[in-house]
């Protein structure tokens, strides 16, 4: 039988706050084990919590970015569940009256993932396995989260994967988190049923817990959709549980079976009162919203003239962004600067968290000023190319490599030379082209580019070669 993937997912982001979301503990990743932990997060008799205010007004931000409403009244609820991560055997949460609802995110496809709820919520402490023991580290308990959960929308595991970069990239261009997945601040639970093709009835759901890799969203959903369907078809039925995914084996594992929101006996938090927001403070968060990854992938190619290919390589990353736009206010062309980032900048920067960083030593006035010469005519694209590299590897500025001489570039007559020294040189190319093989005329430019030193225009020379040849 034939069966279509139903998946919505609960998506945990850590808020880049500089403290907890109930005490003025320090949100730094890394640090030692129990050293960022006070009475109120780790759950002391008598301590009391008070809501970090930035908490809120990060997670009206996630609400703007995802097109939710935004309620001016909710409240925070307890939800009940004991684990030796949560001291205190409950976190607090928000259930009946979620802050933001009712939201969408855009697939390339046009698709929108529709979002049920962003909530705030505390984290929890974590857990260290080491040789046969558990260990404890509350540093991680009481980092603000926002939970963003979708409707079952996701249908397939290549949607899922562009859904959750989707996420990700917006999260990033608003502020509110790094999300690193590798470090934890991105987690998903995905939730995933079969049901049969032409049919409206769901099937029994299983969640996937703590994912924190996209490739390995897309591993898990897909071996957990395979053994579904061989439960199915062998005539058994799906057991409704929490699975653990094992990126060594590429298999589901079952942790417990699922437990319903009941389980968790949620209830209005006492010890915080009623959150309150004027629709004036959200009108000012949506003032000063920047601007979001699809209105900035729409802007490159309608405004100016990128293609949906490179505007897709450079709008992923928002530090690239930000040099490249900040190269335009300079008078950098964009298709060149866009060229060089995509091209020689990229090839530098091999992984994708160095160009999420984009920590490189050329500034955006002295790319510019490299742009510019291209952009004018004054050297070729190639010279551009040569130079920048040299300009990551050594640090120095554009003018210790672009000479008088180099903007002066090659006169006709040295050009006609180098192509005719071209010719000499590769006498079976000339041969070939003559008889009709065009493409053997592209044999000579690597010659005239070495001679030159990366000056000489190849459209120039490849006029002054179809002459010679021809002769």
């Amino acid at each position: 039988m034939k069966y279509r993937i139903v998946s919505g997912f609960e998506t945990h982001v850590e808020l880049a706050t500089a403290t907890k979301i109930f005490c003025g503990c320090s949100t730094k990743f890394g640090a030692q084990p129990n050293t960022h932990c006070c009475p109120v997060c780790t759950g002391q008799p008598g301590a009391l919590p008070v809501l970090n205010k930035r908490v809120v007004e990060f997670a009206i931000r996630a609400g703007l970015a995802t097109h939710c409403k935004i309620n001016t009244l909710t409240h925070l609820d307890r939800k009940n569940y004991c684990y030796p991560d949560l001291p205190k055997a409950y976190q607090i949460s928000q259930f009946d009256k979620p802050l933001c609802e009712h939201g969408y995110v855009e697939l390339d496809s046009g698709k929108k993932i529709r979002l049920t709820r962003i909530h705030i919520e505390e984290d929890a402490g974590k857990l260290v396995h080491e040789r046969g023991y558990t260990y404890i580290d509350y540093n991680r308990g009481g980092v603000p989260l926002i939970e963003i959960v979708s409707e079952p929308d996701i249908s397939s595991p290549e949607e899922a994967r562009e859904y959750v970069e989707k996420l990700q990239l917006i999260m990033r261009y608003i502020g509110v988190s790094d999300c690193k997945m590798q470090e934890g601040s991105m987690r998903c639970d995905v939730n995933i049923s079969l049901t049969p093709e032409g049919s409206d009835k769901l099937g029994t759901r299983t969640e996937i817990k703590n994912m924190n890799s996209v490739s390995f969203i897309e591993k898990a959903m897909a071996y957990e959709a395979r053994r579904q369907a061989e439960i199915l078809d062998g005539g058994g039925e799906v057991e409704q549980a929490t699975l653990r995914y094992d990126e060594n084996t590429g298999e589901t594992y079952v942790m417990r079976t699922k437990e319903d929101a009941q389980d968790y006996r949620y209830f209005p938090e006492p010890d915080l009162p009623d959150i309150i927001i004027p629709q004036s403070d959200i009108d000012e968060i949506a003032a000063h919203m920047p601007e979001l990854p699809l209105e900035k992938f729409r802007r490159y190619t309608n405004d100016l003239g990128l293609s949906a290919h490179n505007a897709g390589l450079l709008y992923k990353y928002k530090a690239v962004c930000d040099f490249f736009e900040k190269c335009l206010s300079f008078g950098a062309g964009a298709k060149n600067t866009c060229n060089l980032i995509t091209g020689i900048i990229y090839a530098a920067l091999a992984t994708e968290e160095q160009k999420e960083a984009f920590d490189i030593c050329v500034t955006a006035e002295d790319m510019a000023k490299l742009v510019k010469y291209a952009d004018e005519g004054k050297i070729n694209v190639t010279l551009a190319q040569m130079t920048l590299s040299k300009m990551l590897k050594e640090g120095k500025g554009v003018d210790d490599y672009i000479t008088e001489s180099d903007l002066a570039g090659v006169s006709d007559e040295e050009l006609e030379s180098l192509c005719r020294k071209a010719v000499e040189a590769n006498p079976a190319a000339a041969e070939d082209f003559r008889g009709g093989k065009q493409k053997a005329i592209g044999s000579f430019y690597g010659y005239i580019k070495r001679a030159s030193g990366g000056k000489a225009d190849i459209r120039r020379a490849d006029a002054i070669l179809k002459k010679i040849l021809s002769e």
